[in-house]
């Protein structure tokens, strides 16, 4: 049996910014809106991204400003006090 791996899992270089909605959600969303969803905590965010891009935890970026999901527009630059999840 051949394993296939999902589509958003293509682009290597894909950037998957992590954050807390205005409702206090947690938000994972791909840079591009190719993948994103809403979680209960931190943990099942960053489950989520690491599954989609590969378990490449550098492409994370944990936002330090609130992100809402939006799947039909591309996200703009993160802030300044933004940090890597390792």
């Amino acid at each position: 049996m051949k394993l296939v791996e999902p589509p958003s899992c293509s682009s290597p270089s894909a950037i998957v910014f992590i954050g807390k909605n205005s409702r206090g959600n947690w938000v994972a969303q791909e840079q591009s809106g190719l993948y994103g969803g809403l979680f209960v905590n931190r943990a099942q965010a960053i489950k989520y991204a690491l599954f989609e891009n590969g378990h490449r935890p550098e492409t994370i970026v944990e936002l330090s400003r609130e992100i809402e999901l939006d799947m039909g527009d591309k996200l703009a630059s993160p802030a300044a006090g933004n940090r890597r999840v390792a």
